[in-house]
């Protein structure tokens, strides 16, 4: 059977990979490499201009970094100078602190054998059961220890950050253990050798937790004298489990312990303040009335 002579003939393209490597080049890249090679000239002027911006703006660029490294490098040393001055600041001060505590420590300790020497007997056994209920005498005996440590800080692996520490030992949870050796029993408690009073404070400043003011560190150590068995009363308590709960759930580190023979030191004499009666005028007398007439009673109904 023969087509029609008239008719087109059909033409079949071969397959996709043979035409590929038969004609790696797109038509369309084909036909802008022929317009390009048409205008020439033309093109290689606007190639030259191109050329020569990128240039221009590559210097720019490059003198505004080296001006910008220049400054770096010349304001690093007054930066690290800056630091080193306020750190040795910092080291100054607290170095006269410690100094006008040890007096303070030592004024004390006179005063103290003057008034034992004034007092005797009762009055003084007295005095030193008062000054160790309040803190300000150094007491010895066996004590629960509870150390509490800040759980490790998780790096990022991409982006190399530190991520939020949910397991930071906080303000908050030395106060949870503190009351609950209180309610537990404990006579006395320290934390970091910082004595706790009545009027003590714990409280965080920044990123670090202050006792009275003075700041302490991970790993946080909190000494209670009391009873014989208040560190099974205090693993034993809701707060106990509270925090065995963070040790799982965010790897914050826990420890409690017995020992014996612990000696907590005294805390720095309060700051006390006085209260004064402020008088109050005599209350007026409020004027006589008249006295009304007793009615007299009437007899029979």
């Amino acid at each position: 059977m023969t087509g029609n002579p008239d008719r087109p003939r059909r033409v079949y393209a071969p397959d996709f990979v043979t035409e590929l490597f038969r004609n790696p080049l797109d038509p369309g890249y084909a036909e802008a490499a022929a317009r390009r090679k048409a205008r020439g000239g033309q093109s290689a002027a606007t190639r030259a201009g191109g050329f020569s911006a990128r240039t221009i703006v590559l210097v720019a660029a490059g003198f505004l970094l080296a001006i910008a490294y220049h400054q770096t490098v010349a304001a690093h040393p007054q930066a690290v100078q800056t630091r080193n001055n306020l750190v040795n600041d910092v080291k100054a001060r607290q170095a006269e602190t410690d100094e006008l505590q040890k007096q303070a420590d030592d004024l004390r300790d006179r005063v103290s054998r003057l008034r034992e020497t004034a007092l005797a007997g009762t009055d003084l056994a007295d005095l030193r059961a008062q000054e160790a209920r309040v803190g300000v005498a150094r007491v010895r005996g066996n004590a629960a220890v509870i150390r509490l440590t800040d759980a490790p800080t998780q790096v990022d692996p991409v982006t190399g950050q530190a991520s939020t520490n949910l397991g930071k030992v906080q303000d908050r949870d030395l106060q949870a253990v503190c009351n609950q050796l209180w309610h537990d029993g404990a006579e006395a408690i320290a934390i970091n050798g910082q004595r706790l009073t009545s009027t003590s404070t714990i409280r965080t400043a920044g990123e670090t937790i202050l006792v009275d003011f003075r700041p302490i560190l991970s790993p946080y150590e909190v000494d209670a004298i009391g009873p014989g068995d208040l560190d099974k009363r205090f693993s034993g308590s809701a707060t106990g489990q509270l925090f065995r709960e963070l040790v799982t759930d965010y790897h914050m580190q826990l420890s409690v312990s017995h020992r014996n023979n612990v000696t907590l030191p005294a805390a720095a004499d309060p700051q006390l303040h006085y209260a004064t009666a402020v008088p109050s005028p005599s209350p007026s007398r409020p004027p006589s009335s008249p006295a009304s007439p007793v009615p007299s009673s009437s007899k029979g109904r």
